[in-house]
């Protein structure tokens, strides 16, 4: 059996980690001190895109999957690259463990849409192979 709804959620938080994915590359750019305009606006594009698709992803559940505050407080330390790379070294750290936290748990949540993906799939074998003919 497929379910139309499961993968296009499936999808959209595949699409989502992937942008998640970014976020420490440019935590290291700030570290390093080396980082262009482009850099930037990449950046401030990305965190477009998260908080964006946040909203889609938080409507696809009936209940919280993630924490809103959480994410919203991450993107709200990290506000550019120019404004991260004057940080101390423990707040950096902090932002990367903030980022980790948030990033295992939208993990979690993918890996619960797979099994109730797989779980469908081998209800829709097994229903088929007992179906009357």
């Amino acid at each position: 059996m497929r379910n139309k709804k499961l993968e296009q959620t499936i999808a959209l938080m595949e699409n989502y980690l992937e942008c998640w994915k970014q976020f420490p590359n440019f935590i290291g750019m700030a570290r390093s001190k080396n980082f262009t305009q482009d850099d930037e606006n990449q950046f401030l594009e990305i965190k477009s895109v998260i908080t964006q698709q946040l909203e889609l992803i938080l409507a696809a559940f009936e209940t919280p999957v993630v924490n809103r505050d959480d994410i919203h407080g991450l993107l709200h330390n990290a506000s550019s690259i120019s404004a991260m790379s004057v940080l101390s070294e423990a707040a950096l750290r902090n932002l990367e463990n903030q980022w980790h936290k948030i990033f295992i748990s939208l993990q979690a949540v993918l890996g619960q849409l797979k099994v109730q993906q797989q779980k469908l799939a081998g209800e829709s074998f097994f229903s088929g192979l007992f179906r009357k003919k």
